[in-house]
């Protein structure tokens, strides 16, 4: 059975699942659709094309699917779709596709976005990522699976961040971050590989051990251009899984600059 508190307003077209809640004040627009057990806690505005997968919870004041943040916009139909069992908190706002993207944002499953995290149009974020307060993505921006963005992070349009990365606090993303990587300062440096969440997620000692050879190879070794390097890196660690996924989103986006590491 569903759970609708009386001043909640949903609209006709809306479609909602099994055992979905929504709460006091909440407004659910006529093209949303809301999974099995979904649960709008109070005051929530869920506008737009945007699906809800089962078992989310969205907590008060948060705002999904409203129009992009974009000039260009011009009301074409695009979409928000996020996935199961993610927790959206306070004042979050995540917006639908446009034309120039694919008209599709999209968030992976068991994802945690903390109060007042913001992701822009025509995303696509993985599974278990974090957002933690006021980390904000701006469009086009790609996020792997078991990414950690720390609170008030910024990362620029068009950047990708590999999977298993971490970005620290107040930091500012400007250029594609690697798979494990560790990244931190006002303007963003590949400071290391993110070692806790690799522990935390039962990397062994050796994986970890090859990773760092890798990375110390692709981006410690102070000869050769980073293409260069990477080739070489290619060569000595063929046989291993991890440190290919570095070697091959390096070389997926040639157009793109790869995050290094702190200017001596």
């Amino acid at each position: 059975m569903t759970d609708i508190h009386p001043t909640a307003v949903i609209e006709e077209g809306a479609q909602l699942g099994k055992n979905v809640k929504v709460g006091a004040y909440c407004v659910v627009g006529p093209n949303a659709k809301l999974g099995e057990g979904v649960d709008l806690k109070s005051h929530v505005v869920v506008a737009g094309w945007t699906t809800i997968g089962e078992g989310t919870v969205v907590y008060p004041f948060a705002s999904l699917g409203h129009a992009p943040q974009d000039l260009k916009y011009a009301g074409e139909k695009s979409e928000l779709i996020i996935g199961k069992r993610n927790t959206i908190r306070e004042h979050v706002t995540m917006n639908p596709g446009t034309d120039g993207g694919g008209l599709k944002t999209v968030i992976g499953d068991n994802c945690l976005f903390m109060t007042a995290s913001h992701v822009a149009h025509d995303c696509i974020i993985g599974n278990n990522v974090i957002m933690a307060n006021n980390a904000t993505l701006a469009g086009h921006v790609h996020v792997g699976d078991h990414c950690v963005l720390g609170g008030l992070s910024a990362v620029h349009q068009f950047v990708r961040i590999g999977a298993h990365a971490m970005i620290g606090g107040m930091s500012g993303v400007e250029n594609d971050v690697i798979p494990f990587g560790l990244v931190k300062g006002e303007r963003a440096h590949l400071a290391g590989l993110n070692y806790v969440g690799l522990e935390r997620r039962g990397f062994t000692k050796e994986q970890i051990r090859t990773l760092l050879k890798a990375f110390k190879a692709i981006f410690e070794d102070s000869s050769g251009t980073l293409a260069e390097r990477t080739a070489k890196a290619a060569k000595l660690f063929s046989s291993d899984e991890s440190a290919m996924r570095i070697v091959e989103f390096i070389r997926e986006r040639e157009d793109r600059s790869v995050m290094q590491g702190k200017a001596s």
